[in-house]
């Protein structure tokens, strides 16, 4: 697998706006928001999509990623009014960026259907 932009982000090579971190997680601002609270949510560990998941192995990684999407959505105060998490997955899936991750969108209404 390549190289993704988010791995630049993870050491720090290049600059984000980051919102949250821990040992195994890394959240920081869209830099092409969609809504007024746009975050992504990163596992620190290349995995491609979501169909790159092994359930044993990722399991824990994945409950860091949806805690992490609450403990921001809180500080972010999008929690009370709701906020919507997406993972795209591959190329009809809308996917960019071959490196999991979740948008965390806020801080307006929500239309559906999506897309």
């Amino acid at each position: 697998m390549s190289e993704t932009i988010f791995s630049k982000i993870i050491r720090k090579e290049i600059p984000a706006d980051i919102v949250f971190e821990n040992e195994h997680v890394l959240a920081f601002k869209d830099i092409n928001p969609k809504a007024p609270v746009h975050v992504l949510i990163i596992p620190k560990v290349e995995i491609p999509t979501i169909t790159n998941i092994n359930g044993k192995e990722h399991s824990e990684l994945l409950g860091q990623l949806f805690d992490a999407a609450n403990s921001i959505a809180k500080e972010m105060g999008v929690d009370s009014e709701g906020f919507r998490l997406v993972i795209n997955c591959g190329k009809n899936g809308g996917q960019e960026v071959y490196h999991l991750h979740m948008h965390l969108l806020g801080g307006r209404p929500m239309n559906w259907p999506p897309g």
